[in-house]
C-alpha cells in the first residue's frame, strides 16, 4: 500500500475508537500545552531583557570593578578578606551578614582616564537627599542621579541631548512630582525652578569656627552647642529643562529619580560625601571605550583591563547574566512537561497494544489478503502518530489560547507598558514542538505496531 493510503487508513482506524483516541490525546495535550507556554514565556522574557539592555546601557561601555565577587554569578564569598583601604562593608538586609568589596579608588579613575584606548570614565555616584520643594509647595521625599546618556528617557515635555550630558543647572523631572509640586501638566513645569536639599552629617566647618585655632584634642566640647555642628544642610536650585515618564523598559524601582548632570551630581556628591570612610571610591564605574561599538575593540580593551587587576562586564555579559536565570526556570518546568510526555507514552503504548488485541482478526485478515509485515507495521505507527498530532494541536492550541489571554493581564500587573508582552509565540517552535510530540508517539507506537506484525495470519483468523 501506498504510505498516503497507510495514514488515511490509520485515520479511519482511530475514528472507529474516537473516546478512547480522545482521551490519550489529552494526555499528551498536557505537555504540548507546558511546553508550549514554556517557549513563549521564555521568548518573551528575553525580549524584554534584550530591550532592557539596549535601553538602560550603552553597548560601548564597560563597567569597571575592582573585586571580583561583582561578576561572580554564584553566592558571594563568605570569606574575611586582606585588609585594604579599598576594602568597604555592606550590611545585609536584616543585618545578619555583610559583604566586603575591594572598591574603584580616585587612583584607579585617574588610571583609566589616561588610557589611549578610553574615551571617558562616569562615577557610579551613590546621593542621598533630604527632599524635594519648590517656593510654596510641600517638601517630598526622592532620590538624585545623575545623567546616563545611554538611558534615553522617556520625554513628555522639553528635550534631552542627542549625544552627552544634560546641561548643567537643569534638571529632568519625573512626572510624578508635577501635581504634588502644583504643576497642572508638563509644559507649565518648563523653565520653573525646583529645590533639591541635601545635608551631611557633621559640620567640620562649623567645628572649626568654634575651636577658633585650638587643639582639637584637647578641645573640651562640652562648652559648645553641639546642636551647633550639624547636620549642615545646603539648597541647590534648579531649572527644570525636561519632564519625563518611567519607560516600561526602565531599571529603575520605585520611586524614578530626579536627574541631573554629572557636573551637578559630582557637586552633590563631594558635599554629602566628603570626609566619609567611602568617599572617592565606587564599586564600579563606567568606562567609555573609544570606538567601542566594534565589539572586537571593546573585547580587546575588556581584556587589557582584566589582566591590569580590573573586573569587567559587558552590557551582553549583563544580559547573559539575566537571561541565565530565565534559562533555569525555562528548564525546569519544561522538564515537568517532558515528564508529563514520557506518562504520556504510556498511554499510548496501552492504547495500541489495546487495539492490537481487539483487531487481531482483521490483522490476520490483511496478511491474509497480501499485505506485508513492513505495512501492517506501518499502520500501526501512523495510529501512534496521529495520536501525537492530536495531542500535539490540542496542546498547542491550548497554550496559545491561555497565553494570549494571560498577556493583557501580565502587562498590566508587572507595569510592563504598551507593546510589551511577556508570552511570545514562534511558530517555527510550535511546528518543532509539534513535529517532536508526533514523533514521541511514533516511537510509542513503535512495539504494538511490532507486535502486530509479527501475528502469525492463522492463529489470528482463528481468533473469536
Amino acid at each position: 500500500m501506498r504510505t498516503l493510503d497507510l495514514i488515511k487508513r490509520a485515520g479511519k482506524s482511530l475514528r472507529s475508537a474516537k473516546l478512547r483516541t480522545i482521551l490519550t490525546a489529552l494526555a499528551i495535550s498536557v505537555g504540548g500545552f507546558t511546553l508550549t507556554l514554556t517557549l513563549g514565556a521564555g521568548n518573551g522574557v528575553r525580549d524584554y531583557t534584550t530591550d532592557l539592555v539596549q535601553n538602560n546601557f550603552d553597548p560601548a561601555e564597560l563597567f569597571v570593578g575592582r573585586d571580583a565577587e561583582l561578576t561572580n554569578n554564584g553566592a558571594p564569598s563568605d570569606s574575611p578578606q586582606e585588609y585594604d583601604e579599598s576594602i568597604s562593608s555592606f550590611q545585609s538586609v536584616g543585618g545578619d551578614s555583610s559583604f566586603q568589596f575591594k572598591q574603584v579608588s580616585r587612583a584607579d579613575i585617574t588610571e583609566l582616564e589616561a588610557r589611549d584606548d578610553v574615551e571617558q570614565v562616569r562615577e557610579n555616584y551613590v546621593i542621598t537627599i533630604q527632599y524635594i520643594t519648590k517656593n510654596g509647595a510641600k517638601k517630598y521625599t526622592g532620590s538624585v542621579a545623575a545623567y546616563n546618556p545611554a538611558q534615553k528617557p522617556e520625554v513628555k515635555s522639553g528635550s534631552i541631548p542627542e549625544n552627552g550630558d544634560i546641561q548643567a543647572g537643569t534638571v529632568l523631572l519625573p512626572d510624578t512630582y508635577l501635581e504634588l509640586l502644583g504643576f497642572d501638566n508638563s509644559e507649565q513645569a518648563l523653565g520653573e525652578s525646583i529645590d533639591i536639599v541635601v545635608s551631611k552629617a557633621f559640620n567640620l566647618s562649623s567645628l572649626a569656627n568654634l575651636a577658633q585655632g585650638q587643639d582639637l584634642s584637647a578641645l573640651d566640647v562640652s562648652q559648645f552647642n553641639l546642636d551647633d555642628l550639624g547636620p549642615e544642610e545646603k539648597t541647590y536650585t534648579y531649572t527644570i529643562g525636561g519632564v519625563t515618564t518611567k519607560p516600561a523598559t526602565s531599571l529603575n524601582f520605585g520611586v524614578t529619580p530626579v536627574v541631573i548632570s554629572s557636573t551637578d551630581a559630582e557637586k552633590m556628591y563631594e558635599f554629602t560625601a566628603e570626609g566619609t570612610e567611602s568617599f572617592d571610591e565606587f564599586l564600579f564605574v563606567s568606562v567609555r571605550v573609544k570606538d567601542g561599538e566594534n565589539k572586537e575593540v571593546r573585547d580587546q580593551v575588556k581584556a587589557s583591563l582584566e589582566e591590569d587587576g580590573y573586573t569587567v562586564q559587558t552590557a551582553e555579559d549583563i544580559q547573559q547574566t539575566i537571561t541565565q536565570f530565565v534559562n533555569v526556570l525555562q528548564l525546569l518546568v519544561g522538564a515537568l512537561g517532558f515528564i508529563t510526555l514520557i506518562a504520556s507514552v504510556f498511554g499510548i503504548v496501552n492504547t495500541m497494544y489495546i487495539s492490537v488485541l481487539e483487531r487481531t482478526r482483521e490483522i490476520g485478515l490483511m496478511k491474509a489478503l497480501g499485505m506485508s509485515r513492513k505495512n501492517i507495521s506501518a499502520l500501526f505507527i501512523f495510529e501512534a502518530t496521529w495520536i501525537g498530532f492530536i495531542g500535539g494541536v490540542l496542546g498547542i492550541i491550548f497554550g496559545l489560547i491561555v497565553g494570549l489571554l494571560l498577556n493583557p493581564f501580565i502587562t498590566t500587573s508587572l507595569d510592563l507598558g504598551p507593546g510589551n508582552s511577556l508570552i511570545i509565540f514562534n511558530p517555527l517552535q510550535l511546528f518543532i514542538l509539534l513535529s517532536s510530540l508526533m514523533l514521541i508517539g511514533a516511537l510509542a507506537g513503535f512495539f504494538p505496531a511490532l507486535k502486530a506484525a509479527n501475528l502469525d495470519p492463522v492463529e489470528a483468523l482463528r481468533t473469536e
